[in-house]
């Protein structure tokens, strides 16, 4: 759907770049049309949400014999099936796309090299071009290098808040510390920068969880569940 920012992507990514674009049926589909899809368009470039991912790969990898960069993301990754998409798909570049809906798609990207020595997950890399990220404490300040911080980022691809929501506009958009007249938005991701430079995610500041690549507040599942006459806690 055009609501989903990862359209944005997967549409002008192709368009602006020359490639041809493939459209799905329009009715509600499974992921053996997905496959079927696939096969016959001879798809080069795809993007999967990381659920969708791990299907494919356990269920459908033969169907991903002609995709040569094969994006995903939008919750952390399952290792083993990164493992086992490199095995089944030997012609093909596996990327690791993070970044928040606010930073418009992605933010960091890392691209997992064959015989990588994970460091027991796999990390984000590092900021895609016209985008800067900064690992930060609670008061805006850089962490050193190996020590857990809050990601923010920064740079085009930044949002311009929320749409009737200034509190929370003002509480996450904030004021870049290096920058006069920049922005930052403040992801409430922690993560840590890894020997390499590369970024590894560790989790959250908040309890704010992901299921298939859809935003969780648990403190909003209370409140709702807590409006219910017949329930005293939860």
């Amino acid at each position: 759907p055009l609501a989903f920012d990862a359209s944005a992507f997967e549409i002008w990514g192709a368009l602006l770049n020359g490639a041809r674009l493939a459209l799905m049926p329009a009715e509600a589909v499974g992921l053996d049309v997905l496959a079927d899809t696939i096969r016959r368009e001879r798809i080069t470039v795809l993007w999967l949400t990381a659920s969708v991912f791990n299907v494919m790969i356990d269920y459908y990898a033969e169907s991903l014999g002609s995709v040569r960069a094969l994006v995903t993301g939008g919750e952390p990754l399952s290792l083993p099936h990164v493992r086992r998409a490199l095995d089944r798909l030997p012609d093909c570049r596996i990327i690791n796309g993070y970044g928040p809906t606010e930073n418009s798609t992605f933010t960091c990207c890392f691209t997992v090299p064959r015989g990588y020595d994970f460091p027991g997950s796999v990390p984000i890399g590092r900021a895609i071009a016209g985008t800067e990220v900064f690992v930060l404490d609670d008061r805006l300040r850089p962490v050193p290098p190996g020590e857990v911080g809050e990601l923010c980022a920064g740079g085009a691809g930044l949002a311009r808040g929320y749409v009737n929501r200034p509190e929370l506009t003002a509480e996450r958009f904030v004021a870049s510390p290096f920058a006069v007249g920049r922005r930052l938005y403040r992801t409430g991701d922690l993560v840590r920068e890894l020997p390499d430079g590369n970024l590894d995610f560790v989790g959250r500041i908040d309890d704010q969880v992901k299921i298939h690549g859809f935003r969780i507040e648990p403190g909003e599942v209370r409140a709702a569940i807590l409006d219910h006459p017949d329930v005293a806690d939860a």
